[in-house]
C-alpha cells in the first residue's frame, strides 16, 4: 500500500532526527578514539625514548639478559616493551619467554621499525596476532651494541571502553528523545498534511472542470504562496482555454457549414483538420486525421499541389476530376501556411452544379435556336413564296396553313418556356382540391382525340377502386397526364394501345402511363426530362416542343411527388408518377 503525505512527513521527520543522533554519537566516538590514541602515542614516545636513553647505559646486557630487562621495564611502564636487533630479531619482550623469543617472526618489515631506522621514530596502529588486541606501537634508535630499535606497545583497551560509555549513552539519549520526536514529527506533519490535502482536493475540483476559487486560508508562507500562483495559473489558464473553446466551436461550426471543402496538413505532411465537405469530396474517413497525407488522398494532382504548397510554391487553382467520382468536378486551390507552425491548406469547390447548368444553358441556347429556326425557316420560306406573284387559290391555302401550324409550334414553344421560368422561379403555386382522376383522363383524351384517330391508336384506362380520387391542382394534373399520354401517342407507332392507370401502393399515389413505342435506352432514363432531351439526337421529335417532359418533372416535384422513366419487359416505356397522399 502506497504512504499518504503525512506518513512521509513524519517518517522524514523522525529519521532525521534519529539520524541526526546517530551522526552525532559516531563523530563523538570518531574524536574520542582519536583523541585517546593520540595521548597513548605521546605517552609512549616519551617512555620509549626514556627506555632508549637507559638502555644505552647498560652497555653489559647481553642477549640472555636483555629479555628480562624487558620484562622488568614492562612492569615498570605498564607497557609492552620490544629490544629489536640490528638484524630484525627479537632479543627482549616483556609478553614473551625465552623459548617463545626464538619463534617470533623478524620485525625488521614492521612499519614502526622501518620509519624508525629511516627518521628516528615510527608510530603505527594495528592489530597485534600475538596478544591478540589492537596496539599503539611506537618505535625508536637505541645506541646500545646489541638492540637497534625499542618498540614499545600498548592495547587500546581503555579506548573501546569510552567509546561503550558512549554507546550507552546515545542509546539512553535515543530512548528518551525517540517518543519526543514521535510527537512532534506527528503534530507538524498533521499539520503540514491538512494544508496539502486542502490544495490537492482543490487540484482535482480543477481537473474536473470546476474552476471556482477556493474559500480557505493559504496561509502566508512558502506553501501558500504557492497554492495562490497554482489558483493564479489555473484561472488564466482555464480562461484562455475557455476562449481557445469557442473560437474551435466557432471555427467548426464554419467549416462545417462550408460547402467548400477544407484540409489542413502540417509541415511534416500529416493531416489536421478535415471538414465534413471535404470528406465527402475525397471520401475521406474522419479517423484520418494525424495520418500523412500521401496515406489518405489518392488523386495524384491534389497530392502534387499539396506537396507545392509545403515546399512554399503558391498554387493557382486548377480544375480535376476525380477517378473515383467521374461526374464530379471540382476546383482546388493550395498555399503554404505561414507562420512558425508552416504546413498547407487546400480548400475544394465542387463546381458541378455550375459546369452541369453552364452545359444546360449552353444545350438550352442551342436547342432554343434550332426549334425556332425551323418553323422561322419554314414561315419565311413560304411568305417569301406568296410575295413573288400570285398562286392560284389552292397552293395560296396550302402555305397558309402551313404557315399557320409553324406559328401555331412557336407560339406553343414559346408559351412552353414562359412556362418553365415560371415554375423555375416558383412563381405558380398549387390550387389543391379533390380530383376525380377518369375525368382527367377522359379529358385528356378527348384533347388528343384526333391525333389519336388520325394513327388508329387505342387508349386503354385501369384505375383501381381505391384510386378513384386524388389530391392534387386538376389544372396542374391535367398537363401532367396531357404531356405524358401526347409523348406516348407520339413515340407510338399506328394502332398501338396506349396505357393509362392509377393504383395506391403503401401510402403513395401512383399514375402510370405506358406506350408502345421503342422504349429508351438505360443510360438515358435519367435524362428523359431534361429540356429539349432527345434519344436520338439525328432525328426532330415527332411532335411537341421538347419541353413536355420537363414542364411534367416541374408540376410533380410542385407537387412534391417524384416521376420515373423506365422501359417495359414487353417493349416501349412507361412513365411512372409518385405523389403523397392528403
Amino acid at each position: 500500500m502506497k504512504a499518504g503525505f503525512r506518513t512521509k512527513v513524519f517518517i522524514g521527520a523522525f529519521a532525521a532526527a534519529a539520524l541526526s543522533l546517530l551522526a552525532l554519537a559516531g563523530l563523538m566516538a570518531w574524536q574520542v578514539r582519536e583523541r585517546q590514541r593520540t595521548a597513548i602515542e605521546r605517552h609512549l614516545s616519551d617512555e620509549a625514548y626514556l627506555t632508549a636513553d637507559l638502555l644505552s647505559k647498560a652497555t653489559t646486557l647481553d642477549e640472555t639478559t636483555l629479555d628480562r630487562e624487558a620484562d622488568r621495564l614492562g612492569e615498570l611502564i605498564s607497557a609492552r616493551v620490544t629490544f629489536i636487533a640490528e638484524d630484525g630479531r627479537v632479543v627482549g619482550d616483556s609478553t614473551q619467554t625465552e623459548a617463545e623469543l626464538r619463534t617470533l617472526e623478524n620485525h625488521l618489515t614492521r612499519p614502526e621499525v622501518i620509519a624508525a631506522r629511516e627518521h628516528g621514530f615510527g608510530s603505527t596502529q594495528r592489530y597485534s596476532g600475538t596478544v591478540s588486541t589492537d596496539m599503539v606501537y611506537v618505535a625508536v634508535r637505541a645506541t646500545h651494541p646489541i638492540v637497534t630499535y625499542v618498540r614499545l606497545a600498548l592495547p587500546l583497551t581503555d579506548v573501546d571502553a569510552q567509546l561503550a560509555a558512549i554507546v550507552r549513552a546515545t542509546l539512553g539519549a535515543l530512548a528518551v528523545s525517540i517518543p519526543l520526536a514521535l510527537i512532534v514529527s506527528w503534530f507538524f506533519s498533521t499539520s503540514l498534511s491538512r494544508r496539502v490535502s486542502a490544495i490537492a482536493r482543490v487540484a482535482e475540483r480543477y481537473s474536473a472542470g470546476d474552476l471556482t476559487r477556493p474559500i480557505y486560508d493559504q496561509g502566508s508562507d512558502e506553501l501558500g504562496t504557492v497554492a495562490r500562483a497554482l489558483d493564479d495559473s489555473v484561472h488564466q489558464l482555464g480562461g484562455r482555454i475557455e476562449e481557445l473553446s469557442r473560437d474551435r466551436a466557432r471555427m467548426e461550426a464554419i467549416l462545417s457549414g462550408m460547402v467548400e471543402g477544407v484540409l489542413v496538413v502540417d509541415r511534416q505532411g500529416r493531416l489536421q483538420l478535415v471538414n465534413r465537405a471535404a470528406q465527402q469530396m475525397l471520401r475521406v474517413e474522419p479517423s484520418a486525421t494525424g495520418r500523412p497525407y500521401l496515406e489518405v488522398i489518392r488523386h495524384p494532382d491534389i497530392a502534387a499541389q499539396l506537396t507545392a504548397a509545403l515546399r512554399g510554391d503558391e498554387i493557382g487553382g486548377q480544375e480535376l476530376t476525380l477517378a473515383r467520382d467521374p461526374g464530379r468536378t471540382l476546383l482546388t486551390r493550395a498555399a503554404p501556411v505561414t507562420g512558425p507552425s508552416g504546413g498547407a491548406v487546400l480548400v475544394l469547390h465542387d463546381i458541378t452544379d455550375l459546369r452541369r447548368a453552364d452545359q444546360i444553358r449552353r444545350d438550352f441556347v442551342a436547342n432554343v435556336s434550332h426549334e425556332l429556326r425551323t418553323p422561322l425557316t419554314a414561315i419565311r420560306g413560304y411568305v417569301e413564296a406568296l410575295l413573288d406573284g400570285p398562286a392560284d387559290p389552292e397552293n395560296t391555302h396550302k402555305f397558309l396553313e402551313i404557315i399557320a401550324r409553324h406559328s401555331t409550334r412557336m407560339e406553343r414553344l414559346v408559351k412552353d418556356l414562359l412556362r418553365l421560368a415560371r415554375l423555375d422561379a416558383r412563381q405558380e403555386l398549387l390550387e389543391t382540391a379533390r380530383c376525380e382522376i377518369k375525368q382527367i383522363f377522359s379529358a385528356v383524351a378527348a384533347d388528343l382525340a384526333p391525333t389519336i384517330e388520325d394513327k388508329g391508336q387505342r387508349i386503354t384506362v385501369e384505375v383501381i377502386a381505391e384510386a378513384r380520387h386524388v389530391e392534387g391542382d386538376p389544372a396542374k394534373l391535367h398537363d401532367i397526364i396531357r404531356n405524358l399520354v401526347e409523348n406516348a401517342v407520339n413515340y407510338s407507332p399506328e394502332g398501338a394501345e396506349v396505357r393509362i392507370g392509377a393504383t395506391q401502393v403503401n401510402g403513395t399515389y401512383i399514375i402510370t402511363v405506358a406506350d408502345s413505342g421503342p422504349g429508351i435506352p438505360n443510360e438515358d432514363l435519367t435524362r428523359v426530362f431534361e429540356r429539349f432531351y432527345r434519344v436520338d439526337k439525328s432525328r426532330s421529335r415527332p411532335g411537341g416542343t421538347g419541353l413536355g417532359l420537363a414542364i411534367v418533372k416541374h408540376l410533380v416535384e410542385l407537387h412534391g411527388g417524384e416521376a420515373v422513366a423506365e422501359n417495359r419487359p414487353e417493349g416501349g416505356a412507361v412513365f411512372t408518377i409518385k405523389l403523397p397522399l392528403g
